[in-house]
């Protein structure tokens, strides 16, 4: 299983945070690629300069190779689709993770139900 992980997500991986369950834990080792996209970056670095989180942005860049995950930069296929999407989630950072899962395609793996609506690509933890 190759696999995207949604932007919490890859924060509960690196804070070891006990809401990513044991189950969660066990398909990110298990899977043969694990990807964080370039939009949670981004993402984050939104939410850390409005003062909604609090972590170091260098830091969250140099752990996606320190995890052994790959980066999933944004391509212009992966922003076109987001077009096409139905008008389901009003979050832009969720709508181009989706988009970026079926293009590829990649599990999504996210504790947002909502998501669930888009495709079975993605798995809620």
């Amino acid at each position: 299983m190759r696999l995207l992980l949604d932007t919490h997500i890859y924060l509960w991986s690196l804070m070891d945070d006990p809401r990513l369950t044991k189950a969660a834990r066990k398909l990110i080792v298990e899977a043969e690629e694990v990807y964080v996209s370039s939009a949670s970056i981004w993402e984050a670095s939104i939410k850390i300069g409005l003062g909604k989180l609090e972590a170091d942005i260098d830091l969250l860049v140099s752990e996606i190779d320190a995890s052994g995950y790959l980066e999933l930069p944004v391509r212009a296929l992966h922003a076109a689709l987001v077009r096409k999407l139905p008008d389901i989630h009003r979050d832009p950072f969720d709508r181009i993770l989706v988009a970026q899962a079926m293009s590829e395609p990649l599990r999504l793996m996210t504790s947002d139900s909502q998501l669930l609506k888009y495709t079975d690509l993605v798995i809620a933890v």
